[in-house]
């Protein structure tokens, strides 16, 4: 089963719950070891089709690290906090979390855009 890991330090991911009414963006860094890569993308590519059927869900993305990397990174874009909250929740995606294998470290962080003079837009 996946290991669960605070990307931030200071903030974890169930205080973000119930956060922004804003579009939000998951960001999922896994690693895992080079054995079980396979296994892990299966469960992963079944996470994200339960995932875009559920309210709020807009768009996802995987990652992987270049070179011989087993570090992946998803990014997911949600309509709010409470949409992902509720999809996370849900009896049926918890239940495929489990399906990962051992080696799967976990770290979900939400964010939401920011504006910085010049360069970036908020919202």
């Amino acid at each position: 089963m996946v290991q669960f890991a605070n990307l931030d330090t200071k903030v974890a991911l169930t205080e973000q719950l119930g956060e922004a009414d804003a579009p939000v963006v998951l960001v999922n860094v896994f690693t895992v070891d080079e054995a079980d890569t396979d296994a892990m993308l299966k469960t992963w590519t079944s996470d994200a089709r339960f995932m875009r059927r559920q309210p709020g869900f807009i768009s996802t993305q995987l990652h992987r690290g270049i070179g011989s990397s087993t570090t992946f990174m998803n990014y997911a874009v949600w309509d709010s906090a409470a949409d992902f909250a509720r999809a996370f929740e849900q009896p049926q995606f918890q239940s495929q979390i489990r399906n990962y294998p051992a080696s799967v470290v976990s770290r979900p962080h939400l964010f939401a855009k920011m504006a910085v003079p010049g360069i970036c837009v908020a919202g």
